[in-house]
């Protein structure tokens, strides 16, 4: 008896077919799936190349130059930003922004010159022509702009064009602008630092760790600079310097060269006002230099105040001849050589000295070498070679050797503090005090006079300022000393000319306990009707120095002392000096 269909068994031949359908089957599935999951790995890796791969192209391309250039070359990219530099009491004298910078793919930019065009509307200062001709380059990565402000930023992003792109950068920003700007320095598009301490400090800043601390006062700097600025101004002059100094440490408080720059804006046309004339030029300072021959003359010789220098007649020495400016025709004593700035006098202390003496003396104080400052803007001293006998007699009153400003007031420092020599430093060394702020505390141990000598030229410099030249740097209250200095610059064929002066003035106070010295210089002032026509440092430098000294009281919370006459620094030195007429002055005593 035969079953009905539905209860049969199924064959063997009809088993086996449907197997191989189901097979095939899941072979088409499983090939499939490996064809999907082939073309997802292709879209990852593709998406990965864009995104991290290109993405990071302006990282492993080299930093060109400003103009923007063109580049393939791989560098490695910095990682960190630039460290601040900040004053004495932390006021931001530096720091690095982030910033977006521009790029374009010119493989990606279809219409280079819809490109160019846009770019150029949104980025005036870009010109067309070099836009387009930077679009058109075989290359894979080109800069267009770098450190875009955020606004330019949106507008380049809403014209929607591929191929640009942005890449996140440092931008230094200079919050004082030209205020500190010789000192502080800049830097390149890069990041590199070029000049001040962000060259010479330039690998540690570029770690980041830290901020860098100077030893600068912002407020005192503003001072010194908006006076220096007003000497120039007033005088006609082509340039200048100024510098405030602890006498005891040598921290620079202030320092100033103009003309001077915008740090954000620093192009082949700033020449003359990237040139630091405080701490790179070198010039015969004129009778400031008489400091450092009456110290030698009293630190090796022994003499007392009452010695005498025979200035009546003119010193000559071969074509050569030493002349006073304004001539006591007199004999002079030791202050008065001092307090009527005589040349004859400088030279007959230098002759009495004698040649290796005081070449030895000026190296001891640290004008025959290259001053030591935390900056690479330094000059070496011209000394002369070979140094003759009129060599002697002329650098006793600064001419025929030059040396930097800076130099000559940390030398000042070391004779008038006490005797000790000091060098000059921008640096903080990270000491804190009691009050919680930082303070240098190192000084040199090395002693280049006696006590007795800085107390006798701490007597002489007050005179100097109280009945001398330099009365209108004169501040009640503290005892303000100092010597002013004129030099006549050198001229053509071995001359000076008479019409180019140098004028300056360099004060110490308060000099019965020094503190600060100050220093103004005007590069070539011209005389006013004010000043009679004269462009003498008395006229020039000196009141510059008054003022400062008078702006430094309130900031410094310095207060003025009622001075006795008769303790007054200049006292002991009155009865060695006569006035102009030929009268003694007022005698209190003799110490």
């Amino acid at each position: 008896m035969s079953l009905p269909p539905l209860f049969r068994r199924p064959s063997t031949t009809l088993i086996g077919s449907r197997r191989s359908t189901l097979d095939v089957a899941r072979g088409r599935l499983v090939f499939v799936g490996i064809v999907f999951a082939l073309a997802y790995i292709l879209v990852a890796a593709r998406v990965m190349d864009l995104t991290l791969i290109q993405g990071e192209l302006p990282r492993l391309a080299r930093m060109t130059s400003p103009d923007q250039g063109v580049t393939n070359e791989p560098v490695i990219a910095v990682a960190k930003l630039r460290g601040d530099v900040v004053d004495r009491n932390g006021v931001l004298l530096a720091r690095s922004l982030k910033t977006a910078s521009l790029y374009a793919d010119p493989a990606l930019i279809t219409d280079p010159d819809q490109v160019a065009k846009d770019l150029v509307r949104v980025l005036p200062d870009l010109k067309y022509g070099d836009v387009l001709q930077k679009l058109q380059r075989k290359t894979r990565f080109i800069w267009l702009r770098r450190n875009l402000a955020p606004q330019d930023q949106y507008a380049i992003l809403n014209l929607g064009h591929p191929g640009l792109n942005f890449q996140d950068e440092a931008h230094r920003i200079y919050p004082q602008g030209p205020l500190t700007a010789h000192m502080v320095g800049f830097t390149d598009i890069d990041g590199h630092g070029l000049g001040g301490v962000e060259r010479s400090f330039d690998d540690l800043l570029a770690m980041g760790n830290r901020p860098l601390q100077l030893t600068l006062d912002v407020r005192l700097q503003h001072i010194a600079r908006r006076e220096l600025k007003a000497a120039i101004r007033e005088f006609s002059g082509i340039g200048g310097a100024a510098v405030i100094m602890d006498v005891n440490t040598g921290e620079i408080l202030a320092a100033v060269s103009a003309p001077d720059f915008d740090p954000h804006n620093v192009t082949q046309k700033n020449s003359d006002s990237l040139f630091n004339r405080l701490t790179l030029g070198v010039y015969e300072m004129g009778s400031t230099f008489k400091i450092f021959s009456t110290a030698a003359l009293l630190e090796i010789k022994n003499v007392g105040m009452g010695q005498t220098f025979d200035a009546r007649e003119p010193i000559k020495i071969g074509r050569f001849s030493i002349t006073d400016y304004h001539g006591q025709n007199r004999v002079l004593t030791i202050p008065e050589v001092m307090m009527y700035s005589s040349n004859i006098g400088a030279a007959k202390m230098a002759e009495m000295i004698g040649t290796q003496s005081f070449k030895n003396f000026l190296k001891d104080v640290g004008l025959m070498d290259t001053v030591q400052v935390e900056l690479q803007e330094r000059s070496r001293p011209l000394i002369p070679n070979p140094w003759r006998e009129i060599t002697t007699l002329t650098a006793s009153y600064g001419h025929g050797i030059a040396v930097t400003p800076l130099q000559t007031v940390s030398a000042v420092a070391s004779v008038i503090n006490g005797g000790m020599l000091v060098h000059p430093t921008l640096v903080m060394d990270g000491t804190v005090n009691d009050s919680g702020k930082t303070k240098n505390t190192k000084r040199n141990a090395v002693r280049v006079v006696s006590e007795k000598t800085s107390h006798r030229m701490r007597q002489i410099l007050r005179l100097v300022v109280s009945d001398g030249t330099a009365k209108s740097a004169d501040i009640a209250g503290f005892q303000v000393g100092g010597k002013t200095g004129t030099a006549e610059k050198p001229g053509g064929h071995g001359g000076y000319d008479r019409k180019r002066l140098l004028s300056s003035f360099i004060g110490v106070f308060p000099m019965n306990k020094p503190q600060y010295v100050v220093m103004v210089m005007v590069d070539e002032p011209k005389g006013t009707k004010a000043s009679y026509g004269y462009a003498t440092a008395g006229w020039v430098a000196a009141p510059a120095v008054g003022k400062i000294i008078t702006a430094m009281v309130p900031v410094l919370g310095l207060v003025p002392q009622d001075i006795d006459p008769e303790k007054d620094m200049a006292a002991q030195m009155r009865p060695y000096v006569k006035d102009k007429t030929g009268k003694q002055l007022v005698s209190v005593g003799v110490e």
